[in-house]
């Protein structure tokens, strides 16, 4: 069942408030020893009442006193900075709930002039209105004409920043295309056609080394490829024969 809202008022009736004092009394030290546990500071709680001769301390008498002496130490500034008596007590709710009452007047205002606003829109006349009434709609259209204002800056800028990085990306991607494409990398040959290019080249090397050799053996060819000799038809001696160990042979074409 849910707790009923307690009126702050004096009690009249005698036997309810003295009920209500030990209920609350009770319940005023409870929550100072859970305080003080919690948190781990020092406090007392001292209550007087016209039911009891003797006023009600916590914890002790001795820690009640240990604590006053401590607070009388500080100075007047520290003591009264937060000390709060029934008067400032109620001047501090007051104040608090006409801030509330205030907040909550203008936020009804508001709420009164966006539905003025529509009603305009599809078609409410403006006659009946009076001057107040009329400030307060142009105010609440000027702010919304700001706040479209603002939304439409803040897009413009977003898309600007995306069309420059789309623009950058494109850019890179061109200069990409456009560069010089490196060479491919260079193939590894295989082993076998390594080995025959190897062997083709030195019989190659072998087969020209050995005309070389046989183009040094014959003298008349070197004189021949030399161009400080001179030489006519008549000096030129062909070795097709020996004619000093190879007896002579006829021949058709030779006197």
């Amino acid at each position: 069942m849910a707790r009923r809202k307690v009126k702050l008022c004096y009690i009249a009736n005698d036997s309810t408030r003295k009920v209500t004092f030990k209920k609350r009394k009770k319940g005023l030290l409870k929550k100072v020893s859970e305080l003080s546990t919690l948190c781990g500071i020092d406090a007392c709680a001292i209550v007087y009442s016209p039911y009891e001769n003797q006023p009600d301390v916590w914890p002790s008498h001795h820690e009640v006193q240990r604590i006053l002496s401590q607070f009388k130490r500080m100075p007047e500034m520290e003591q009264s900075k937060r000390m709060v008596d029934q008067d400032s007590f109620l001047r501090q709710r007051i104040m608090k709930s006409n801030d509330q009452l205030i907040k909550q007047m203008k936020d009804n205002k508001e709420q009164e002039m966006n539905a003025l606003m529509f009603e305009t829109l599809v078609g409410r006349s403006l006659h009946p209105l009076g001057i107040m009434d009329l400030n307060d709609l142009g105010w609440t259209i000027e702010q919304y004409l700001k706040d479209i204002y603002k939304y439409q800056s803040d897009t413009n800028k977003r898309m600007a920043m995306v069309a420059g990085s789309s623009s950058s990306s494109t850019a890179a991607a061109a200069s990409a295309l456009l560069a010089p494409t490196p060479p491919p990398p260079a193939q590894a040959l295989d082993h076998g056609v390594m080995r025959n290019v190897i062997a083709s080249s030195q019989a190659a090397a072998s087969s020209s080394g050995g005309i070389d050799h046989q183009m040094e053996k014959q003298p008349w060819f070197m004189n021949l490829m030399s161009p400080e000799s001179s030489f006519n038809g008549d000096d030129l001696m062909l070795p097709f024969r020996d004619t000093i160990h190879t007896p002579h042979q006829s021949n058709n074409f030779l006197p």
